[in-house]
């Protein structure tokens, strides 16, 4: 069994879920985090599935004191950090740590391209002032660029930067990361791409960052546990039931329009309400109806 670092295990990337005027439904925010902490998991809130550059500081102050209410102590509450102004995600992040948030992920400021230069001295500028831990938050798929591993490796060795949340779809990448980080006990390396959350298990990862796992906490648990334990049969087994039941949400639609797709599911469930923060929106009624009705058979199967 993989020996537990301090940062591990799945880590949600929670959904945001708002009121149809566009306010934090803190009632739901409070039911979502109790289903996770019933099921073993933490939330990473704003994230790119929680619409994260579209929620203000203040409501992701009012998000993260909720989730501090219902799971502070109970599990890791790691709170997203993205735009493009520093001095304001300076200001964001030390409300965030003041509101209840353990570990703050930071993605690269992505209006202009970075040299490797310039994402690490971001990064470096943020360790040095947050008062709680910083992971780095690579995702090209959103900010175009890709963190090199050299920079993260440098990036690994500054006291206050504790881990990678890693959602490039790259296996080569993937292996060769966890060659620099798998044995590192001080720097933990998560799986940002569910698809490949068994892979990167069998090679040493210390955790998996699913979507699907907003309304199903136990199954990517499940994944997580046998990963670690090394019954790559089982995990692989739930990884390729997880990609089946991740393309209910997926399928056709672009990345903004599956996270309409999810909470539609998340509402299924009774979890959250569908609503969706500008400039995002909701979906048309046929895809709604399409995707309620494929989800159906798997809420009552692994949601009841």
């Amino acid at each position: 069994m993989k020996v537990q670092k301090k940062y591990h295990g799945v880590v949600v990337p929670m959904v945001t879920p708002v009121t149809k005027e566009g306010n934090i439904d803190v009632l739901a925010v409070e039911r979502i985090i109790e289903n996770f902490v019933n099921n073993g998991v933490s939330p990473l809130i704003m994230g790119t599935t929680g619409e994260g550059n579209s929620v203000s500081t203040k409501q992701g102050v009012e998000m993260i004191s909720a989730a501090a209410k219902v799971g502070k102590g109970k599990c890791v509450i790691y709170a997203g950090l993205a735009g493009n102004c520093i001095s304001e995600q300076i200001k964001a992040a030390k409300q965030f740590a003041e509101a209840g948030a353990d570990v703050i992920a930071a993605t690269l400021p992505s209006y202009y391209s970075l040299t490797p230069e310039q994402m690490y001295n971001y990064y470096k500028t943020m360790a040095d002032v947050i008062t709680i831990p910083l992971m780095l938050y690579n995702i090209n798929i959103t900010t175009h660029m890709s963190i090199p591993l050299d920079i993260i490796e440098r990036l690994s060795q500054h006291p206050n930067i504790v881990g990678l949340k890693d959602s490039e779809n790259n296996i080569p990448r993937l292996e060769e990361a966890l060659k620099l980080f798998a044995d590192r006990e001080d720097f933990a390396y998560f799986c940002g791409c569910a698809a490949n959350s068994a892979k990167s298990l069998a090679h040493g990862a210390d955790g998996i960052v699913p979507s699907v796992g907003n309304y199903l906490p136990k199954m990517y648990n499940d994944l997580y546990e046998a990963g670690v334990n090394g019954d790559m049969e089982k995990a692989e087994e739930l990884q390729q039931l997880t990609i089946e039941i991740g393309k209910i949400n997926t399928t056709g639609l672009t990345l903004g329009e599956s996270l309409a797709g999810l909470k539609v599911i998340m509402s299924e469930v009774g979890l959250c309400q569908p609503y969706m923060l500008p400039p995002l929106t909701e979906l048309d009624s046929a895809v709604v109806e399409r995707i309620k009705a494929d989800a159906k058979p798997v809420i009552e199967k692994y949601c009841k």
